[in-house]
């Protein structure tokens, strides 16, 4: 498949309930086929499809999806409530819809999926690097600023804009 349907399943991939999932009518239409077609070849093979592959959505679910769009749309005006599909369930879809469209479009999909997978092992990787360097800077930082401190307090003793005290005199305050 082109790059640009890579891009187009990027597009397709959301985050619910912490997976990252493609909807039913998402899926249908990389396939060609109608979402109640997809639907009924997934209840004809229900018993592989566990919890951890596919689960259908509820209506917080479609509100948090709205937020995903940044605008309502219609994934928030469907009749049923949509089946979310995680990469192990989009797996198991090639075994189900058994077409030359369906394997391609699984093999982009997987694709796709172990893309994003990588992008966000270097993002966790540099995170991890600017954290120490944060650290590193943060002291020196510090280091910069009391040694700019202790020369404000020598400029503004030589101007005599301050008076000299003595270094062992009594502090006023509470005990």
């Amino acid at each position: 498949m082109s790059e640009v349907t890579l891009s187009k399943i990027e597009n397709m991939i959301y985050v619910i309930r912490g997976h990252k999932v493609m909807l039913d009518s998402d899926l249908a239409e990389l396939y060609g086929v109608e979402t109640k077609n997809l639907n009924k070849a997934v209840k004809r093979n229900i018993s592989r499809f566990p919890t951890d592959f596919m689960f259908k959505l509820n209506i917080k679910d479609l509100e948090d999806l709205r937020f995903q769009f940044g605008t309502a749309n219609s994934a928030s005006k469907k009749r049923f409530l949509p089946y979310a599909f995680t990469e192990n369930g989009v797996a198991m879809l090639s075994g189900v819809l058994n077409s030359e469209r369906a394997i391609d479009v699984n093999i982009s999909i997987m694709r796709t999926f172990t893309k994003m997978r990588a992008i966000l092992l270097k993002d966790e990787v540099l995170s991890k690097r600017m954290q120490e360097l944060e650290k590193g800077t943060n002291k020196v930082f510090q280091l910069v600023l009391e040694r700019l401190d202790a020369v404000d307090e020598e400029i503004l003793e030589l101007k005599g804009e301050r008076p000299l005290l003595p270094a062992k005199r009594k502090k006023i305050g509470l005990k």
